[in-house]
């Protein structure tokens, strides 16, 4: 599987949230609400989730992979630090 695009939109620079993304992949498969969050140590990614009624989160699309996960997350925040220097249209 191949990311064949990602769109960000930038979200406020005070918040630990930075900028959601949507990634297509195969130009076929697009996966909406990934978010770019800021850690105490580094950005990471958070799949699109949704709220259960306990409170909690549950996963609505992610990886089964841990090595597809880290080259969506790589990539992912390559093409933020692109878009943050200008490189990206979105």
């Amino acid at each position: 599987m191949k990311i064949t695009d990602v769109k960000i939109r930038r979200m406020s620079d005070e918040s630990k949230m930075k900028a959601i993304v949507s990634v297509t992949f195969d130009d076929e498969l697009v996966i909406h609400d990934i978010k770019i969050i800021q850690g105490h140590d580094r950005m990471f990614l958070a799949m699109p989730s949704r709220r259960l009624p306990d409170g909690g989160y549950s996963d609505i699309a992610h990886p089964t992979r841990k090595e597809l996960r880290n080259e969506i997350e790589a990539k992912v925040l390559i093409a933020f630090e692109n878009y943050l220097n200008g490189e990206m249209g979105n």
